[in-house]
């Protein structure tokens, strides 16, 4: 890539406003192409003093020890202080998604401890990755916005730039950059192995503006959800319960967003299954029962009581106690 270019890519970053000058940054520094293109860019555009570095050695491939290394290499070069620390995997669950919460876990302690915030560096390519796979295995429209580019102390700078990451290993060269390369990722071991070897390679031959439609899509949705959280607003006036008479009135599309709003607003995270619920809901609702309620899992109860719908925390299961033989 000629110096005009990174230029050019240096100005999208810059005009994104998540990374600025004399801004505190800590950057989850894998050793790949787009954490070393992004740390790279940090220093360029905050300054090195006000840039540091995480990397987290997880020791769950051959590589782990090289990749540490090369991590520390790059900060020495930079002149950026790198904090690595060392993670035990579980023997059981989902190791992608373990290890990312501890990335997030370590980075945000350390964010916060600096006064400063927390970069990722995804691009638009895991963008498209991350659409096609919850597309996939999540039903409902927010599976499907995507990643977004700012939430709290994390950003995604090179995501709103919608750098690519042919895009960034372009710019690692330029600047004499070495990264490492994971090798899981060219393997169809994982879905997102898939994805990028198989069923996005079959989707661009079907048209060649695949990835650029799917972002599209994706931001698409992200500005329409914020619409719908001003009507969910608007119909709940304010109140963290409605009538269920009143909300079998709504159009359904309605009525279901409202109902996961008010599971989320009781568990403080996610509860994507409420919406599925509304039909056991509105049953209940018209049951004629004085007080009914049904867990809908993610840690919401719904509790209708004279024909008003609210939520609640579901009670933790007692744990049994071991049978003694």
């Amino acid at each position: 890539m000629d110096v005009a270019s990174n230029a050019e890519l240096l100005e999208r970053v810059r005009s994104g406003g998540l990374l600025e000058p004399g801004q505190k940054v800590v950057v989850c520094l894998s050793g790949g192409r787009d954490s070393v293109c992004l740390l790279d860019i940090a220093v360029e555009i905050c300054g090195r003093g006000n840039v540091s570095a995480l990397h987290v050695n997880y020791g769950l491939r051959e590589e782990a020890d090289a990749d540490e290394q090369l991590c520390r290499e790059l900060c020495r070069r930079l002149e950026v202080e790198l904090t690595v620390e060392q993670a035990a995997a579980p023997r059981d669950g989902n190791l992608q998604a373990w290890a990312r919460d501890v990335r997030y876990g370590l980075g945000a302690r350390l964010a916060s401890g600096a006064g400063a915030r927390l970069a990722a560096g995804h691009t638009a390519s895991d963008q498209v990755e991350t659409v096609v796979y919850r597309l996939a295995s999540s039903p409902g429209r927010r599976s499907l916005v995507g990643m977004p580019d700012e939430r709290g102390l994390l950003v995604r700078p090179l995501l709103r730039a919608r750098f690519t990451r042919d895009q960034t290993a372009q710019w690692c060269r330029s600047r004499g950059l070495r990264w490492c390369e994971d090798s899981s990722n060219e393997t169809d071991k994982y879905a997102r192995g898939r994805i990028r070897g198989q069923v996005l390679p079959a989707l661009r031959s079907i048209h060649p503006a695949t990835d650029d439609n799917i972002l599209q899509s994706a931001e698409l949705l992200r500005d329409e959800a914020e619409v719908l959280e001003i009507v969910v607003d608007t119909a709940l006036a304010g109140k963290s319960e409605i009538s269920t008479e009143h909300l079998a009135a709504l159009p359904p599309a309605l009525a279901r967003l409202i109902v996961r709003r008010l599971a989320e607003d009781v568990t403080g995270g996610l509860c994507p299954q409420a919406s599925a619920r509304l039909d056991e809901i509105l049953g209940l609702g018209r049951s004629g029962n004085e007080l009914a309620a049904i867990d809908i899992g993610g840690g919401a109860r719904a509790v209708i009581k004279q024909s008003v719908l609210s939520f609640e925390r579901s009670p933790q299961r007692a744990a049994r106690r071991p049978v003694e033989g």
